[in-house]
């Protein structure tokens, strides 16, 4: 059956999930793991603050894009029968309860537990009057010099509001008594949970009687204490603090781009000034303040949100860092497999096997030094790389600069259109081009989302290749806390495929035809399909079919037509989706032999792993890729196979069936697009899949496999 045939079968709104009410419930579960009784407290904390940092982004960019559709008129609805202001309004019921939620949580639970550690949020006046009097004293000197009180009045326009800042809306009396609005901002450059322990007891360390006190007051309510200071002689009437937030999503011209660095930069400038899409207010602002905002800031009562306690929650992460193990999970440090713990160069290890890392329990470091020693390496001859989200001190961006000035050939493949890290990539793609690497920055209309490198070493046989390629970004920061798996190898027609597609991206190539790999957009789309319909064939010939993925996201409503055939096919379908699925699994008819679950835990599950059963055969690939339109139509991904027995056999016993068997951070689908913790059966052993992995690789000694 054709894609074309596949979406009109199943073209029905019945037959989907909207992706961004299933994006809110996948930011339900991380809300869910805040309340986890069994988390230690700065846990709960961290999902506090990943919960509310989330949020910011999806109005940022799924509510922004929404806002804008309705605000053209657009009424066409969605695959799954939602028009534009449909979904706005269905999003609003869904998160309004979860943000009163958040705040019930954060005032009744968290700032009490915090308070029985002895950690205190305080508000200034339930400070004693010597400690509001140096409270005092420090702002004067400290802080005051820092802010700048912005006026409103017919000789000044309104105060250009940054995005996600946190402000204080300021209502002044001068002694004639006329009324004027100002505003100050709450500077970024100091903590918002600022701590005044060394202000109120200069000198005193803290934990000096084996008991550890910390106390905290947020900055905001620091600088509404002291406001009069900014306005002599006039009367402060009201003074509550808010926050807005932008349309971050600004489209891209690329195609009339003759500097792409340029327009990006440009980009991320009009960013600051994208339309308010979001007023968070405090619930004691008076109507008139709150009206004043509302017309200048050009939104609407809908576009408001009250809350009972402190706003941008994202930012109690800082708590995370008190040196109060106690509070939080039992530290783990990833294991370098004992493989690498010889004094062979990684090129002789590569070529004797393939390698699997699975990060974050296998150390990034093997990734590290393959670059590292093909920097140093007087036969390295080149070195090609994509990069799209390397962090702000990338260890292997140096490394590809030692390259460079050591005279080898370098390639990087630098995305900037990698949203929010655009200002991060820019200062490397210039760095980089200083040193006089090569240095392209995608194709017109796709993002380059494959993470790949490939070392061109030559050697007493003749020149050789060897590849990395993986599931995750090369960023040594995240590769401790998400999931992901990256495999060595200098399997000829894999590096040749990988040579191809570095042409490609740098060069001219109309290449459709690669030996190893999968690639997205030119093949990625077609072959999962084939793929879905050998497993059709297969049963419908006597055989058994099975399909079991490991991915972030399904959205592409072509792919889910085609599980729902494979389905009614008898195809036995195991889907492990951490976020978005607009997939219905286990109705009658449509997807009754397909179970999709969500694993959400200590560490963000990033892997993405395609398991086809293929008669006894099994194939096994591992992706960049999640199956949305954006990546399988709009990016450069790369899917690459596992084809070493050793590593496939590790991958299905440890990874994919543990995360089936998972019954502590699991979560099921129903049909009625909720979850559910997986209910365990009478006397079944607990299994959380993470810990599991964690104690496993201490256990073998970060052997992925056994030699």
């Amino acid at each position: 059956m054709t894609a074309k045939e596949l979406q009109k079968k199943y073209n029905n709104p019945n037959n989907f999930i909207n992706r961004d009410l299933s994006w809110i419930e996948f930011n339900r579960r991380v809300l869910e793991e805040a309340y986890n009784p069994e988390l230690p407290l700065l846990e709960k904390i961290k999902f506090v603050s990943i919960f509310a940092s989330n949020l910011d982004e999806f109005y940022m960019i799924r509510v922004s894009g929404l806002k804008e559709q309705v605000d053209a008129n657009i009424l066409e609805p969605t695959i799954d029968g939602f028009t534009p202001a449909e979904q706005l309004q269905k999003i609003e019921k869904l998160l309004k309860p979860m943000r009163q939620q958040l705040n019930e949580l954060w005032v009744n639970q968290v700032v009490p537990a915090l308070r029985e550690n002895n950690i205190f949020l305080l508000k200034f006046d339930e400070f004693n009057d010597e400690e509001q009097k140096k409270l005092k004293e420090y702002f004067e000197k400290e802080i005051f010099p820092v802010l700048t009180p912005l006026a409103f009045d017919p000789g000044r326009p309104f105060p250009y509001i940054s995005n996600l800042s946190v402000s204080l809306a300021i209502f002044v009396r001068q002694p004639d008594g006329e009324t004027h609005f100002a505003r100050v901002k709450v500077p970024k450059i100091l903590p918002r949970l600022f701590r005044v322990d060394e202000i109120l007891n200069p000198g005193k360390q803290s934990g000096t009687n084996g008991t550890f006190e910390a106390k905290f007051i947020w900055l905001g309510d620091l600088i509404r204490a002291n406001i009069s200071s900014l306005f002599p002689g006039m009367e402060i009437v009201a003074a509550n603090r808010f926050r807005i937030t932008r349309d971050t999503d600004i489209e891209l011209q690329e195609d009339e781009a003759d500097d792409l660095l340029r327009v990006i930069e440009e980009n991320i400038r009009q960013r600051r000034f994208g339309q308010v899409v979001r007023l968070e207010v405090s619930s004691k602002i008076p109507e008139f303040m709150l009206e004043t905002l509302m017309e200048n800031l050009n939104i609407t009562r809908d576009d408001v949100h009250i809350s009972e306690g402190p706003i941008g929650l994202s930012d109690v992460i800082t708590l995370y860092d008190l040196p109060l193990h106690q509070l939080k999970d039992k530290p783990f440090y990833p294991v370098l497999p004992k493989v690498f713990e010889t004094d062979e160069d990684i090129f002789s290890i590569i070529k004797q096997r393939d390698i699997l890392l699975h990060h974050p329990y296998h150390s990034f470091k093997p990734v590290v030094d393959f670059i590292k020693q093909a920097a140093k390496d007087p036969d390295v001859l080149a070195i090609k790389q994509t990069l799209y989200r390397v962090g702000s001190d990338s260890p292997i961006v140096r490394e590809l600069i030692e390259a460079a000035l050591r005279g080898k050939q370098v390639a990087v493949l630098v995305e900037l259109k990698a949203r929010f890290d655009e200002q991060n990539n820019i200062f490397w793609a210039r760095e980089l081009e200083k040193v006089g690497a090569h240095v392209v920055y995608g194709l017109v209309g796709l993002k380059t989302h494959a993470k790949m490198t490939l070392v061109v070493r030559k050697e007493f046989d003749g020149v050789k290749r060897y590849v990395h390629m993986s599931t995750g970004n090369y960023n040594a920061a995240t590769a401790k806390i998400y999931t992901d798996i990256g495999l060595f190898t200098c399997n000829s027609e894999i590096c040749s495929d990988i040579s191809d597609i570095f042409n490609y991206l740098t060069g001219y190539s109309k290449q459709k035809n690669y030996r190893k790999l999968i690639v997205a957009p030119i093949n990625m789309r077609e072959k999962i399909l084939e793929m879905i319909d050998k497993e059709i064939d297969n049963v419908q010939n006597g055989g058994e079919g099975k399909i079991i993925w490991k991915i972030n996201s399904i959205v592409d409503p072509v792919t889910i037509a085609a599980l729902y055939e494979a389905s009614n096919a008898g195809v036995k379908i195991e889907l492990i989706i951490r976020g978005i699925c607009c997939l219905v699994p286990g109705m009658e008819g449509l997807s009754k032999n397909i179970k999709v679950r969500s694993i959400v835990g200590r560490f963000l599950e990033h892997s993405r792993v395609y398991y086809f059963y293929d008669n006894g055969r099994e194939e096994i690939y591992l992706s960049s890729a999640d199956i949305m339109q954006r990546n399988l139509d709009r990016r450069v991904e790369v899917t690459f196979p596992v084809e070493d027995q050793n590593l496939k056999n590790e991958i299905m016993s440890t990874l994919i069936k543990i995360s089936l068997k998972d019954n502590v951070k699991s979560r099921e689908l129903l049909p009625d697009c909720t979850y559910r913790f997986v209910v365990s059966s009478n006397g079944s052993k607990k299994v959380n899949s993470q810990e599991w992995l964690m104690k496993r690789v201490l256990k073998t000694s970060g052997e992925f496999i056994k030699p």
